[in-house]
């Protein structure tokens, strides 16, 4: 069988696609430690309260409503609403139902938002979308249409106390000609739980504004929702940055609901794109999180549930990395939101795609940092800082951590002992 250009490149296997066929692969293995993907923690709260909230949602026919007839292609009208109010009340934004869309799932929203803007263009040159903090999310890296509609930026490593570090953007790198299209960050930053500080994201909005480009941020950890973000940060929106937000990490991930807030020219492009593609978004996500504004739940356990519950969990399995490995300079990013941890191994004498390999063979599950340097210049080809970092999550229970991090911390020391 032919494939077409378009066949060709998606019918690859790419890093999303391992990661999810891990994830997936893990969930029916028996005592797999699964610290590879971004399932969501089932927190008990959070899993009493969806149980009592789709109970009533049956109860009271708004279940049956919403699978059994289409919503429109921009997403549920209530809910656009109900959203679109509660913003406004909490920060002030401009926004009405006319500045909100939804997707099936934050995925597909990255790849309408990335190919509306990016790649060859209706005059013909190739525009491209800037990262301006590498490393960044692996699940970008092959949504082009074009090859290459990636440039990623080396950032600044600030060495922390107590075995820290963190990135920093180096504005001195960024790539700042005609073929960028679009600036897009996600704060916190996944793979690293970086949170770009406000200071960073006043100046990307001003480099987006002068230059006529919007700012995307991805917002699926942020804040207000779900609020897994250990910062004090300032929620930005203007009509030049789209601001993308999930229900999955509230979760939710099994509903696929993204929401895209921008600027009404988008937000119709957008409702273009999802009639055309899969003619209307699912319903029952959007029915859920409309109940959980009216109630004002969403921004509750947001607040008082889901981010305590992550930040405590960060700061314990940071201890007890910290205590299990003692090769000289491992270091850990700092913890400022997302699910994950990003370890450091400086001079680790393999690839992390072979540390995964091994630890894979245990029944470990982690992520090879290379996938996650995308779009890098050539010059940055030798760095060797990309071959020296591997993403964990720590949602796990406690006796799977610590069995995972003995691994990692074997092999780790075993890798050093080698060479």
């Amino acid at each position: 069988m032919q494939f077409s250009k378009f066949g060709e490149k998606f019918n690859r296997y790419a890093g999303i696609t391992q990661l999810m066929d891990d994830l997936n692969e893990g969930l029916r293995t028996e005592g797999a430690i699964m610290l590879g993907g971004g399932n969501p923690a089932a927190i008990p709260q959070m899993l009493d309260y969806f149980h009592e909230l789709g109970s009533g949602l049956l109860n009271n026919g708004g279940f049956i409503d919403a699978i059994a007839n289409y919503d429109g292609p921009q997403g549920k009208s209530a809910f656009l609403r109900s959203l679109a109010q509660m913003l406004r009340s909490a920060y002030g934004w401009p926004v009405t139902e006319r500045n909100i869309s939804l997707t099936n799932g934050s995925q597909s929203a990255f790849f309408a938002l990335f190919n509306l803007l990016a790649g060859e263009q209706a005059d013909g040159p190739l525009k491209k979308i800037l990262l301006p903090l590498a490393p960044e999310y692996i699940g970008y890296s092959g949504a082009g249409l074009d090859e290459d509609i990636f440039v990623s930026c080396r950032p600044e490593i600030e060495l922390l106390e107590n075995g820290l570090f963190k990135y920093h953007i180096d504005f001195d790198r960024l790539l700042l000609d005609d073929s960028i299209a679009a600036i897009c960050v996600s704060r916190p930053t996944n793979p690293t739980g970086n949170v770009l500080t406000d200071e960073e994201v006043a100046k990307l909005d001003t480099i987006a504004r002068e230059r006529g480009i919007p700012l995307i941020i991805d917002n699926a950890y942020g804040t207000p929702f779900p609020n897994i973000i250990f910062e004090s940060v300032t929620p930005c929106w203007n009509d030049n940055t789209i601001v993308c937000m999930s229900l999955s990490k509230l979760g939710l991930p099994g509903l696929r609901c993204g929401i895209v807030i921008a600027n009404e020219t988008v937000t119709q492009a957008m409702t273009n794109i999802n009639g055309i593609i899969s003619l209307a978004p699912g319903s029952l996500g959007p029915a859920l999180a409309h109940q959980m504004v009216q109630s004002g739940a969403l921004l509750t356990l947001s607040e008082q549930v889901i981010r305590p519950y992550y930040e405590q969990k960060s700061r314990w399995t940071v201890e007890q990395l910290q205590q299990a490995i003692t090769v000289p300079g491992f270091r850990v990013h700092k913890p400022e939101g997302a699910i994950f941890l990003w370890l450091w191994f400086e001079g680790l004498p393999i690839s992390t795609q072979e540390l995964y390999q091994r630890l894979k063979a245990r029944g470990v599950l982690i992520v090879p940092g290379e996938y996650f340097f995308f779009g890098m210049p050539a010059e940055d080809a030798d760095w060797h800082h990309r071959q020296e970092c591997i993403r964990m999550n720590y949602v796990q229970d406690e006796t799977k951590m610590l069995a995972g991090i003995a691994a990692i911390a074997q092999e780790v020391e075993r890798a050093y002992s080698e060479y």
